[in-house]
């Protein structure tokens, strides 16, 4: 029996045991694993668990993802590169304050993208923005190194 031939049967066998009652399950069954050749609790999974062709799509538990948008990723990072690069704490506190002046500077911002602007997460500003940071990720680092200019002019008490 060719795959496709085995899901035709399967198809209607499965619907034939749904609708039958108990003991009529019992001969489905024996004509089903002779014609298969399975043992009855493969059968019977089988027959149970039955999907059509189609593909289902599984969905993801949770509400939609309102800040993974451009038009909300575009003013975060003119924000955030203004601001002179702060980490996502501090720019969650910056951002109701920038806004205002982001209007001025650059395009007016439509009402439903400023709310989620002002309602988004310090973690979620982190994975907005952790394909830009790479590109600023030299940036900020110091290069001074401690002198002995200065630690000689402080004095030292020692116990002696």
């Amino acid at each position: 029996m060719s795959p496709r031939s085995k899901k035709e049967y399967i198809e209607v066998t499965s619907l034939r045991y749904t609708k039958v009652s108990r003991k009529k399950k019992s001969a489905i069954l024996d004509e089903f694993c002779a014609t298969c050749k399975c043992h009855r609790k493969h059968a019977i999974r089988v027959l149970r668990g039955f999907k059509r062709f189609i593909k289902h799509k599984i969905k993801k538990r949770g509400r939609n993802p309102l800040c993974h948008q451009e038009s909300i990723l575009k003013p975060l990072k003119q924000i955030w590169l203004a601001a002179n690069l702060p980490c996502s704490k501090r720019l969650k506190v910056i951002l109701p304050l920038w806004l205002p002046g982001y209007a001025k500077f650059f395009d007016p911002l439509p009402l439903p993208v400023i709310q989620a602007l002002k309602k988004i997460s310090a973690p979620t500003i982190d994975r907005l923005l952790a394909p830009v940071r790479t590109q600023y990720k030299k940036r900020g680092r110091t290069t001074t190194k401690p002198g002995t200019l200065l630690r000689k002019q402080i004095p030292i008490k020692t116990n002696q």
